[in-house]
């Protein structure tokens, strides 16, 4: 296997490399599929995980990006990406398969057994991810990033609807009819996984990579020097603020729906489905405009249409009816995907703008690291949270008295999990100030991206229905808060 690399790409090796990183992001979103989201917290129930438990393997993914360090200095020993990427991408696979042999060969796998194979799971993709990034940062051209990996995501995640619904309606009709047998399922979905994974990488390695030189430098005192820029610090505040904020809540939506909703598998799918579909028609939007105008104005946009879509999740078991309740669900999981796909875009996008190319590696490495305690550190909390709230409730209603009729009308039952996207939506809130300090290059005033996209809504509703008047709601809610502070203090004498 040649991993070496060239010093020069040229465009019929480029037009290769792009193709080949899309087939990588299906095999990896096939692996994906069959071991995380609702399948990954489903089988953790079963093995009877507690929430701190939940929060544990929540935490994980980010908790293992702190050893993206030994990517960097891999990189600067060998200076070659590729090789790093693809042997780190092999080394990750082997543990699903591993855990899936022993769901099928023993009778008594414990919850601390999965979470041990997978922290090495999520240890060896970390120490690939930094190679993968400024590797896919020299080897995509810089005009294009913004429509390539919107185009790749839309393609990994139209997989990722089809795949998902297809393993839920085969794991409910296990647990329906053959019960006993559902978590030898899950065995299976871990032993496919890791060797559609294997695959995977094998397809990765037939992408070019151009040759890079990383600085020959104690690799401390690489880590600061992203510290030393300033606009980048504050990039990295933000962004830890953000995923802190988002991460006390998310991991606990499928905990909720699936303990609380008592909602089957497949219906907890195809609302996540709805969300992937959502985000696939709105990707390719998002990206185009973070191409002309900036990633900051599009954050500034769709963070706060995630917001309400957390406030909307304390909603959610108040309506005596199920298909009330899977209706608001429904508008939840569309509005999520739109802003997820916004959001994820644009953090992407901006912190490889805001990298120098020569040392691009280092800092996607630190925007990773910092950011990914903060993300590990969030569920944790969150874990606890939820414990601490297991027996609290409060609730908010109307009541309605006429000489025939007393009833009380419960507007919001608050308990258990809810507390949690109470408190996650707040913090997000307040984490979108310290968005206002990023300076980006080539940044347009999101006022004037809202006038463009309205406009465009307008003139081509097909396209862009979704995003209506809430792109303004943030604005119109601030507002509202300021004029109540200020009527609410006293006249000066």
């Amino acid at each position: 296997m040649d991993l070496k690399p060239k010093e020069f790409l040229t465009e019929e090796e480029v037009q290769k490399g792009l193709r080949v990183v899309i087939w990588d992001g299906l095999t990896s979103e096939v692996m994906t599929s069959f071991t995380g989201g609702a399948f990954l917290v489903s089988m953790a129930l079963l093995l009877g995980a507690s929430n701190i438990e939940i929060g544990v393997l929540a935490a994980l993914p980010m908790f293992t990006n702190i050893f993206q360090l030994l990517s960097i200095w891999l990189v600067g020993k060998y200076n070659n990406r590729r090789a790093v990427t693809v042997y780190c991408a092999f080394l990750a696979r082997f543990p699903l398969i591993i855990v899936g042999f022993l769901v099928l060969t023993t009778t008594s796998t414990s919850i601390n057994i999965l979470i041990f194979f997978l922290f090495f799971y999520y240890l060896f993709g970390s120490i690939a991810g930094p190679s993968w990034n400024s590797w896919m940062k020299d080897m995509v051209p810089e005009n294009m990033l913004g429509d390539y990996f919107s185009k790749r995501s839309r393609y990994t995640q139209t997989l990722n609807v089809v795949l998902s619904i297809c393993l839920a309606l085969l794991l409910d009709f296990v647990r329906n009819f053959y019960k006993e047998y559902e978590l030898t399922v899950y065995g299976i979905f871990f032993i496919a996984a890791g060797v559609i994974g294997i695959i995977g990488g094998l397809i990765l390695s037939k992408a070019p990579e151009p040759q890079s030189y990383l600085s020959n430098t104690n690799i401390f005192a690489l880590f600061k020097r992203p510290m030393e820029n300033e606009n980048f610090k504050r990039l990295l505040l933000f962004n830890s603020a953000w995923v802190f904020a988002l991460n006390i809540a998310t991991p606990f939506f499928i905990v909720f729906l699936l303990k609380s909703m008592k909602l089957p598998i497949s219906y907890i799918i195809v609302l996540a489905t709805i969300s992937q579909i959502f985000s696939i028609l709105t990707i390719r939007t998002w990206g185009a405009f973070s191409d002309r105008y900036s990633n900051k104005s599009i954050i500034s946009i769709s963070a706060p249409i995630y917001i309400l879509c957390m406030i909307g999740w304390c909603f959610v078991g108040s309506f005596p009816h199920l298909y009330a309740n899977i209706a608001l669900l429904v508008v939840i999981q569309m509005f999520s995907g739109m802003a997820t796909s916004g959001i994820n875009l644009s953090l992407t996008n901006i912190g490889l703008k805001l990298s120098p190319k020569k040392d691009a590696i280092v800092y996607l490495s630190v925007k990773n690291i910092v950011t990914s305690i903060f993300s590990a550190i969030g569920p944790l909390i969150g874990g606890f949270l939820a414990d601490v709230f297991a027996d609290k409730s409060l609730s908010l209603g109307a009541r309605w008295v006429s000489p025939h009729v007393n009833q009380v009308i419960r507007v919001v039952s608050i308990h258990d999990w809810k507390f949690l996207f109470i408190i996650g939506a707040l913090l997000a809130l307040l984490s979108l100030e310290l968005l206002i300090g990023v300076k980006e290059i080539g940044e347009v005033n999101k006022d004037v991206v809202r006038r463009i996209m309205r406009k465009s809504i307008r003139s081509n509703l097909k396209d862009y229905f979704l995003i209506g008047d809430l792109i303004y709601m943030h604005q119109q809610l601030k507002a509202v808060v300021t004029k109540r502070v200020k009527n609410s203090r006293p006249d000066k004498t």
